[in-house]
């Protein structure tokens, strides 16, 4: 039989805070965290906004020394990965802990994006001489793990997963897959990003892929809506604790919801657009719930990858009528970056956050935006723009990336049989 696997701790650093009750509260109340980026000079770009994380402060979770030098994304992977830990209540009982079975999977989609820049610039205008030893540490992506496992010994497998924006959904599908073959009893795992740098911004307009609304950013993300005109750029970190069920029960430890099962894919299509029919994530969803075990009907709620793309949106429309069929009327739908912006390789760690936090709380934040809906949003059952009471039976979380990268997760109550 396969190992049960349940969540007991989360952790985030967003752009509503690093404390997980409030992010999931703004989301309830309709917030934006959209607005003006004021931390380098975009007068002269076509976008000049995102949804920022502002006041952070790591406090006692990194060394203020190594806080300032090292790429924010570590400061946010650590951060969140602590918290999480925290909530676990894991850190309080470390000596208890067998640290060789303790693992960390907390992926990025682009790494050290403002160490990476800075050191080409030095590089530039001073020479090599002046770069400085930790730039490649720095940059990897695997480092905010590997930061994280080193603070507290933890000896289990660790690795990055890098795929673009399903980063996160990947690295925790994985992480269960450490557990469920005996690799370990307790996985760290989810994703992060720090992107909001010139050349990240630019990189993301040079495509076209971002909202140009500057005169109205809490109105620009508006997934599924017929006047969306692209994504909104974010940044954060979301952050898991899994558990095999035997090693949660064993040391009382809080558990939030269960995981079922997941899935991954690729469209094999093209480099930034989705298979327009939506058949490579719809195969996804379908593999996903073959995995939870879990039929069709027990699925009544969706959070949706809906970056607010014209081609993305209605390729994920596509896929759930082509999954669920007339089912997809009873499944309630929303689209968290509506007002968290697109966190990219956070993603789809920030929808699991979500989606535990729909299932504690029995409670659905609303879709942002949501105007003038695209036609095929009469077929589902979309969230209005006042939260939603929902008791959740079975959660999906969707995530897709550049390259055709697919990945769904399915999570529920926990429920002892």
């Amino acid at each position: 039989m396969k190992k049960r696997i349940v969540v007991t701790g989360m952790g985030v650093v967003s752009c509503f805070g690093s404390d997980v009750d409030m992010f999931y509260q703004s989301l309830l109340q309709g917030k934006s965290g959209a607005c003006p980026i004021v931390d380098f000079d975009v007068s002269s770009y076509s976008t000049r906004f995102a949804a920022l994380v502002s006041d952070f402060d790591v406090g006692e979770y990194l060394d203020k020394k190594q806080a300032r030098r090292v790429d924010p994304f570590i400061r946010y992977a650590v951060v969140a990965g602590k918290k999480a830990l925290e909530h676990a209540g894991i850190v309080e009982h470390l000596p208890q802990i067998n640290l060789s079975r303790v693992g960390v999977i907390i992926g990025s989609g682009m790494g050290g994006m403002s160490i990476f820049s800075d050191g080409v610039e030095t590089l530039l205008q001073k020479g090599f001489k002046r770069l400085t030893p930790f730039f490649i540490p720095y940059i990897i992506t695997n480092m905010g793990g590997a930061v994280l496992a080193i603070d507290y010994g933890f000896q289990g497998p660790n690795y990055s997963i890098s795929t673009a924006c399903a980063t996160a959904s990947h690295s925790i599908y994985a992480a269960a897959s450490e557990i469920q073959k005996g690799a370990a009893d307790v996985m760290v795992c989810g994703g992060v990003e720090a992107p909001v740098t010139p050349i990240g911004l630019s990189g993301f307009m040079a495509i076209r892929a971002l909202s140009t609304r500057n005169e109205e950013p809490t109105r620009a993300s508006r997934p599924f809506d017929c006047h969306r005109d692209g994504f909104v750029m974010g940044e954060g970190a979301a952050v898991l604790v899994l558990e095999s069920l035997e090693h949660a029960l064993e040391r009382g430890a809080p558990i939030l919801a269960e995981y079922l099962g997941g899935a991954n894919n690729c469209d094999a299509y093209h480099m930034t657009d989705p298979l327009e029919d939506g058949s490579g994530v719809a195969r996804c969803i379908e593999n996903a719930l073959l995995d939870a075990d879990v039929a069709k009907e027990r699925v009544n709620y969706v959070n949706a990858h809906a970056t607010s793309t014209l081609a993305g949106d209605l390729c994920e429309v596509k896929a759930l009528l082509k999954v669920f069929g007339a089912h997809a009327k009873n499944i309630r739908i929303n689209a968290t970056k509506s007002m968290i912006g697109h966190t990219l390789g956070a993603a789809g760690g920030m929808a699991s956050v979500v989606t535990i936090n729909a299932i504690l709380t029995g409670r659905l934040h609303p879709n942002l935006n949501l105007e003038n809906p695209e036609p095929l949003l009469n077929e589902l059952a979309w969230v209005g723009s006042d939260m939603q009471p929902c008791e959740v039976d079975v959660g999906l979380c969707n995530a897709f990336g550049f390259g055709g990268h697919n990945a769904v997760l399915a999570w529920a109550p926990y429920r002892s049989r």
